[in-house]
C-alpha cells in the first residue's frame, strides 16, 4: 500500500550539522542557520493558527542517538556546539525507545504535523485570497528576454517578471550548474501497527545504517514509521537491501508488528550540507531557487519561502547569506570537474561519452570565464 505522507517532522536537529558548521564557517554562521530554522517552525505554527489549518500539529522532543561507543564523542561535540551558539541541547543516555542507547542529543519542543493536510490548507488560503494554482502544468523551458521571463508550459507561454524554480531538482542546467553541486538520495519508509502503546518522541541515529523512528496517527490508529535504507538515487538495489532491512529492524524490536504501508522518497543533497536558496544565478536577475534541502525540507522550505519573498520585495533577510545559492568553491582542475559530472549524473558506465565530454568542455569554459577554475590540467 501507499501512504500520502512522508516523515512529517519540523526539526532543528539536521543530523550532526552544528559542530560541522561551527568548525567550517564559524559560530555566528551556525547560530544563524539554527535561528533560520527556529523561525521556520514558528512561522509554520503561526500560519496554521492564523489560517485555522487542521493538520495534527503538535510539539514533541526529538533525539539524535547512537548505540556505538566511538560515536559518543561526536554526540557530545554536537551538544557543546549547540550550547555554545545559544541552544539548550541536552546529552542523555536514556530515552523512551524500547531498546538501549549509549547516548543522544535531546532537542526539546520540536514539532510534527501532517504535511499534506498543511499543504491543502495553504492551497485554500491562497485561493481564498484570489491566488491561482495550476496543476498538471509541465514546464519544459524558461527563457529571459529584456527582463521578461517566458515560461513554456503545456504548449503555451506564460510571461512574468519573476520566476521561482521550486521543482525539487532544478531542470535548467545552465546557468546555475546545480547538477554539479547536488545529488539525489533515495530512502525508504514503512508504517506498521506495533499493537501496543507508542513511545514518545522522534528519533534518528547518527550514521549508516540510518534508522528513523516516530509515531503517527492514521485513520485513528497509532502507527510506527521506520525510515532508512538510504542510497544514491539511480544505483541498483534490491528489496532485501531496502524495505526488508527496515522490516528486520522493526521485527527485532516488535516481533508481532504488522507492516501496513511501504513507500520511498528522493531528496536533493548538497555537497556542503547547506541548501541552495536565493538567486538562481549571478547573471540572471529575478529568477530564484530553493533546493538541496538534505532531507530536512519541512523546515528549510519555509526558510526558502521567506528568503525569496524578501528578495522579491527588496527586503533584507539576515539569514540569506547562510544559504546563498550562488556560492561556489574554486574547482581545482578539469579532472575534478569531470569526476563531479560523472558521479552526479551516473554516467560512468553508459554510452553517452561523447555527450558527456562535450558537456565538460562547455562547463569548464564557462567556469574559466568566471574565474572558478584555477588549473588547466588535461583530462
Amino acid at each position: 500500500k501507499q501512504l500520502d505522507i512522508q516523515l512529517p517532522k519540523l526539526l532543528l536537529g539536521h543530523g550532526l550539522i552544528y559542530n560541522y558548521l561551527c568548525n567550517s564557517y564559524g559560530k555566528g554562521f551556525a547560530k544563524d542557520y539554527l535561528e533560520a530554522n527556529e523561525q521556520a517552525i514558528k512561522n509554520i505554527y503561526e500560519i496554521i493558527e492564523n489560517e485555522k489549518i487542521k493538520c495534527d500539529f503538535e510539539y514533541e522532543n526529538s533525539y539524535i542517538y547512537t548505540d556505538k561507543q566511538d560515536e559518543i564523542i561526536n554526540i557530545k561535540d554536537e551538544v557543546n556546539s549547540l550550547n555554545n551558539i545559544g541552544f539548550n541541547a541536552n546529552y542523555v543516555t536514556k530515552t523512551s525507545l524500547p531498546f538501549n542507547i549509549l547516548g543522544a542529543i535531546q532537542y526539546k519542543n520540536q514539532a510534527s504535523f501532517h504535511p499534506l493536510k498543511y499543504l491543502l490548507g495553504l492551497c485554500k488560503s491562497i485561493t481564498n485570497n484570489d491566488g491561482q494554482i495550476f496543476t498538471n502544468s509541465l514546464v519544459t523551458d524558461v527563457k529571459n528576454d529584456n527582463n521578461i521571463f517566458y515560461t513554456y508550459v503545456n504548449g503555451k507561454i506564460v510571461k512574468s517578471k519573476y520566476v521561482i524554480i521550486a521543482s525539487h531538482f532544478p531542470f535548467i542546467n545552465i546557468p546555475g550548474f546545480y547538477f554539479t553541486k547536488m545529488y539525489q538520495s533515495t530512502s525508504y519508509i514503512i508504517a506498521a501497527d506495533i499493537r501496543q502503546k507508542p513511545f514518545s518522541g522522534m528519533y534518528i541515529n547518527v550514521s549508516d545504517p540510518i534508522y528513523s523512528f516516530r509515531h503517527v496517527k492514521i485513520d485513528g490508529k497509532n502507527l510506527l514509521l521506520v525510515g532508512g535504507g538510504n542510497h544514491k538515487t539511480g544505483y541498483s538495489t534490491s528489496y532485501n537491501e531496502t524495505y526488508k532491512t527496515l522490516e528486520n529492524k522493526l521485527k527485532s524490536i516488535y516481533p508481532n508488528a504488522e507492516v501496513l504501508y511501504r513507500w520511498n522518497t528522493r531528496d536533493c543533497m548538497t555537497l556542503d550540507k547547506i541548501p541552495y536558496i536565493g538567486r538562481y544565478s549571478n547573471i540572471i536577475e529575478n529568477m530564484y531557487i530553493g533546493t538541496g534541502f538534505n532531507k530536512w525540507g519541512m523546515t528549510t522550505s519555509n526558510v526558502a519561502a521567506n528568503i525569496i519573498k524578501d528578495m522579491i520585495l527588496k527586503k533584507e533577510n539576515k539569514y540569506a547569506y547562510v544559504f546563498d545559492s550562488t556560492r561556489i568553491k574554486p574547482i581545482k582542475n578539469r579532472k575534478e570537474l569531470k569526476n563531479i559530472i560523472i558521479q552526479n549524473q551516473n554516467l560512468s558506465n553508459d554510452k553517452n561519452y561523447r555527450h558527456r565530454h562535450s558537456q565538460i568542455h562547455q562547463i569548464e569554459h564557462y567556469f574559466h570565464e568566471l574565474g572558478y577554475m584555477n588549473s588547466h590540467e588535461n583530462i
